[in-house]
């Protein structure tokens, strides 16, 4: 299973990777610049959190990696691995209908409360589960 020892970082894809869930004590990396935006990761085996500008981009309990993670207008998608299940909580547009698919296989529609929150559960193990959620 992968971590990101440095706790967030660009990928020559031009996507994010952030998050080691094998710390013991919450340890953050502030001020890290990407695509013009200031993102802050705080992580440890507890919780993974991201902020972009400030603002509230994902957060997993317990805590998890991430890697490949890419935001475009219509779709979130990413690589996402721990120690076991996890909750997975994206900041999306409020009040709006997505599908939510894992390992390519859809599970279902959900739509997001006026907070702009959605929430799936992921069963992590031995294998990363790919996610991606798609704006119907």
């Amino acid at each position: 299973m992968t971590v990101v020892k440095e706790l967030i970082r660009s990928e020559l894809d031009g996507t994010l990777s952030f998050g080691n869930y094998t710390l013991d004590t919450k340890t953050k990396k502030d001020g890290f610049e990407f695509q013009g935006d200031i993102y802050k990761v705080k992580t440890f085996k507890e919780i993974t959190k991201l902020e972009k500008n400030g603002m509230f981009v994902y957060e997993s309990v317990p805590g998890t990696a991430v890697e490949h993670f890419e935001v475009s207008e219509d779709v979130i998608s990413f690589k996402v691995s721990g120690t076991g299940d996890a909750q997975i909580t994206l900041e999306l547009e409020p009040d709006t209908d997505y599908i939510v698919y894992m390992n390519d296989m859809n599970v279902g529609d959900m739509k997001t409360n006026l907070s702009a929150k959605l929430s799936v559960s992921a069963e992590l193990g031995k294998e990363s589960v790919e996610i991606k959620v798609v704006r119907k």
